[in-house]
């Protein structure tokens, strides 16, 4: 007896040190002993983020390129502890000559920075000192705020518009997209505690959920386009053009709010010196605005929740002369139809959606300042990759700053399920390969090579870019050819329900898929993530069996890919039979696969789509060799 207890507690060991388990900082492991984050992938019993509550002016007057703010902030502790210094981020000094960029910047990107006028606490005007050309400023409070307690900050600023920023800026003499533009507190965590990354023109968002309202002035005959409801349409826009945007709110055809003959005509606003335009927006990460006096508007909506009937805004402003512009309402249309009903398969949950026509293809949220593309094809595809965006960040707080893969990698995803339906499965993968693959699956590197895991903040060039996008986008690829669509989709409706309007960090994404699948997959996503493997298998050896053959695989590069096996057999027939990532979860160097046939095989090839090969030569056998 006491042999065989020896021998079961041998063996349990065994199979307990033969488990695969996840890399985990210490940081992490300490959310989970805090209780703030628990290791099923929820949050913890004491989870705890903070919020804030935002009161913006802001008053613009091209062709002046000064824009002017004032703001009050009401900030929310919900942490444990007493919050005795803040930190604020100041993005808009990434224009100041000395700020640390990802890539140099040219003369037109740069001005003098953000100003602080003047600053308050609890109604009560302290100094502020200038942090030159950093986009973040601590400050050491007053008075701490207490657990449960809030403190009213107070903002004074002024700067002026990058003339060739691209995310925000000048777009033209008179058209400005406003975003960052205003005094921030940073975010405060269980994880990292307070988030002090400067802002590189690289990285992009990390923000507490909060509510918004914005007041926007600018001068007579100007339009405002931006984040969240406008709450005064009557009070800044005559009556035709308030009844034109307001039937767009229930129309499925394209409604030309404002036309050039409009525009020519200027009697579009309230004529009078100046107009404010004031919007609202709750629970959301960030705002960003639009104004022109020469951009032609149009809208229309589309329902977004088949089960309640809610439709959501979809909305477009951009030069008359823009042709493939002109149909952007209805690509707004058609992909917030496809994400709330396909993938991920969520009811777009914001009640509006509006495009602008400018030079950075970049999303904020309800918002994108997207260039213009001569290929509708691309004009499309643009606004797709987008307003996808409008899940990873925006329905649940990523850490962009540290971990883009869990938001770009996602949208990347999406981006190509999506484009199987707009331009079939064989031309969307040609071209997700070429755009998104090709140039690190082929060329694998030392830069190419680093884990998917590695934060972002600490990377740049190649290496930044192909984590956050195409590795990243294979590995959420791989995992739903691994547990099938079904599964797939029940696993991710489940993390993004469990993290709606929070701050889910990688671990919680991955323990997440483990328990909401019910399968362990800890094997798979330290072999995608935490590890620098490369794509490549190959064909080891076919033999012949009584029941047909037995294929090896060996796999080269490390990655847990899918492939399918192509077959032709010696009297013309064709197979083709796929073979998801399990096949390398026993052993992730080798893979044996039964092929039960009774006929001859002549020739067999392995084709794994948008996994693309490092080396094909040996993804061949044939019976002639």
């Amino acid at each position: 007896m006491k042999r065989i207890f020896l021998l079961m507690c041998f063996l349990e060991a065994t199979n307990m040190f033969a488990q695969k388990t996840l890399f985990t900082p210490e940081n992490v492991r300490k959310a989970y002993s805090n209780g703030t984050r628990s290791m099923d992938g929820k949050p913890g019993k004491n989870y705890w983020q903070n919020t804030a509550r935002y009161d913006i002016n802001v008053a613009v007057a091209p062709p002046s390129k000064t824009v002017q703010g004032s703001e009050s902030i009401t900030y929310i502790n919900h942490s444990p502890t007493p919050i005795k210094t803040i930190v604020i981020k100041l993005i808009m000094n990434i224009h100041h000559p000395g700020a640390v960029r990802q890539r140099p910047a040219s003369a037109d990107y740069l001005t003098t920075g953000i100003h602080i006028d003047q600053y308050s606490e609890n109604g009560k005007e302290r100094p502020f000192k200038d942090p030159q050309a950093s986009t973040q400023s601590r400050i050491t409070l007053a008075t701490p705020v207490a657990p449960g307690d809030s403190i009213q900050l107070g903002f004074k600023w002024h700067y002026d518009l990058s003339e060739q920023s691209g995310r925000e800026g000048k777009l033209d003499s008179t058209s400005f997209f406003l975003a960052y533009f205003y005094p921030r507190v940073a975010v405060l965590d269980d994880v990292h505690g307070w988030d002090r990354m400067d802002f590189t023109d690289a990285q992009e968002f990390y923000n507490d959920f909060n509510d918004y309202r914005v007041s926007v002035t600018v001068p007579n005959n100007f339009l405002v386009w931006g984040t969240g409801d406008l709450q005064n349409a009557s009070e800044v826009m005559q009556a035709p053009f308030v009844d034109r945007l307001a039937k767009s709110f229930t129309s499925d055809a394209v409604i030309n709010v404002v036309t050039a003959a409009d525009l020519a005509a200027k009697k579009i606003t309230t004529q009078q010196a100046t107009n404010t335009w004031k919007w609202s927006a709750y629970k959301i990460s960030d705002v960003a605005f639009c104004i022109s006096d020469h951009y032609v508007w149009d809208a229309a909506s589309v329902v977004v929740d088949k089960k309640t009937g809610r439709r959501a805004s979809c909305q477009a402003a951009f030069l008359d002369a823009s042709k493939n512009f002109h149909k952007q309402v209805e690509y707004i249309q058609h992909s917030l139809d496809w994400f709330s009903n396909k993938w991920p398969g969520v009811a777009y949950p914001f009640p509006k959606s509006t495009i602008i026509e400018g030079f950075a293809d970049m999303e904020y949220p309800m918002m994108a300042n997207d260039s213009h593309q001569e290929q509708p094809e691309f004009q499309r595809f643009v606004a797709e990759h987008e307003i996808a965006h409008s899940y990873f960040p925006f329905y649940m707080g990523i850490n962009e700053h540290r971990y883009g893969f869990m938001d770009e990698g996602w949208t990347t995803a999406f981006e190509y399920l999506l484009g199987q339906e707009d331009l079939g499965k064989e031309k969307a993968t040609e071209f997700f390969k070429q755009f998104r693959v090709a140039s690190w699956a082929l060329d694998p590197g030392d830069e190419t090579q680093i884990p998917i895991i590695t934060p972002v903040n600490v990377l740049s060039g190649q290496a930044m870019g192909e984590n956050e996008y195409g590795k990243a986008a294979l590995a959420y690829l791989g995992l739903k050819d691994l547990l099938g669509d079904d599964l797939f989709k029940k696993s991710l409706h489940g993390f993004m329900d469990r993290w709606n309007g929070k701050h889910p960090i990688p671990w919680d994404m991955f323990n997440s898929f483990s328990n909401l699948s019910g399968k362990d997959l800890t094997w798979y996503f330290d072999n995608w993530f935490m590890t620098s493997h490369f794509l490549d298998i190959g064909i080891d050896q076919l033999k012949p069996t009584s029941t047909g053959y037995t294929l090896t695989l060996k796999n080269i590069g490390g990655y847990a890919v899918p492939t399918d096996l192509l077959i032709v057999y010696t009297d013309g027939s064709k197979d083709s039979i796929h073979q998801t990532p399990a096949i390398w979860e026993k052993n992730q160097q080798a893979a044996t696969i039964l092929l039960k046939t009774k006929k001859k095989i002549s020739e067999l090839r392995l084709d794994g789509g948008v996994f693309m090969d490092a080396d094909a030569k040996n993804n061949t056998w044939s019976a002639k060799k």
